[in-house]
């Protein structure tokens, strides 16, 4: 039984979770499934595209028979025409954490969206939708980037916020658009925010990853599947209802086909452009979660005896006495 961890007074310190993070394709789902089944687990949805009804294939969902394992949470909260910003599942996340604990279950946060984790853990003061438009934002700069360089990056956040310039490295992009973004949203400096790792969970953070080849192979491999099992057909019908310009319509297998659909492209050129975005998303998603979290790593494509010690380190985590 998992229990919140309390002080020498019995109060409350902070909460056990684990969170299962990485690119797509890498495994994420068969582990969380593993896991949750052999220690009491629940499984929160840490992907900011699962939570859209009617959406199955292209946002790689678990499946119903996959589902009835073990409870899961964040899928199927939201209609296509609705947003779900970083501050939602924040609060959601949170709720939904206390009330696994609660039942003496073990919370699982499962997904490969960076910055809701992160959002989660770092405890950012996120306000009301403060960061809704952060994507937009965030795309903005890293093409400033491509076109201007780190070096003159830096010199846009040195500009607005000194003191955050002199505390991270001009090579650090990242962090830099974090620092930009933060200043464009609120008007603050990034240097003043109050955003610190929250001490209200102690997380165990798994990362999944394997050969970039062998990813890249994985995730090609992926997207044919979700086209036989009817990726077309799901596009299909978020196109016809206004998908370009609905929240849900910006997802990676979707956004790709919508061209498509016009008579712009041939299918076979929207396919390939899937396959690229997907390859670049997982790139991302890899530098977000080194940069940004503390992550034990593992390959349990390469070398299936990962997945036991996974399970060993996690039995051994919740039996620490913190």
């Amino acid at each position: 039984m998992i229990r919140e961890l309390c002080d020498e007074k019995g109060e409350k310190m902070t909460t056990k979770i684990v969170l299962i993070v990485g690119p797509t394709a890498v495994g994420k789902t068969d582990l969380s499934l593993n896991l949750a089944c052999k220690f009491n687990g629940e499984i929160i949805s840490g992907d900011s595209m699962q939570v859209y009804h009617k959406l199955d294939i292209g946002t790689a969902k678990a499946t119903s028979k996959e589902r009835s394992l073990v409870p899961h949470h964040l899928i199927d909260v939201r209609e296509i025409e609705q947003r779900f910003s970083v501050a939602e599942f924040v609060l959601e996340c949170r709720h939904l954490i206390n009330e696994i604990t609660a039942k003496g279950s073990l919370p699982f946060i499962v997904g490969g969206t960076g910055f809701y984790l992160q959002a989660l853990l770092d405890n950012f003061q996120l306000g009301n939708d403060q960061y809704e438009d952060s994507e937009r934002i965030r795309e903005k700069w890293y093409q400033f980037a491509k076109q201007n360089g780190k070096k003159q990056l830096w010199q846009e956040l040195k500009k607005v916020d000194p003191n955050a310039a002199v505390g991270i490295p001009p090579n650090n992009e990242r962090r830099i658009i974090r620092a930009l973004e933060v200043f464009e949203k609120t008007g603050k400096q990034f240097s003043k925010q109050n955003d610190r790792p929250t001490k209200e969970f102690l997380p165990l953070v798994i990362g999944l990853n394997t050969n970039r080849e062998v990813l890249y192979q994985r995730i090609e491999k992926r997207v044919d599947l979700m086209l036989s099992n009817g990726l077309l057909e799901e596009a299909r019908w978020l196109y016809d209802a206004g998908g370009e310009s609905l929240p849900a319509g910006k997802g990676i297998g979707y956004k790709e086909l919508f061209p498509y659909f016009k008579g712009k492209i041939p299918l076979a050129q929207a396919v390939a452009n899937i396959k690229k975005d997907s390859r670049h998303y997982a790139k991302r998603q890899l530098t977000w979660f080194r940069n940004k979290m503390d992550v034990t790593w593992f390959d349990i494509i390469s070398d299936k005896n990962n997945a036991d010690k996974i399970t060993e380190v996690v039995k051994n985590w919740i039996e620490t006495k913190e």
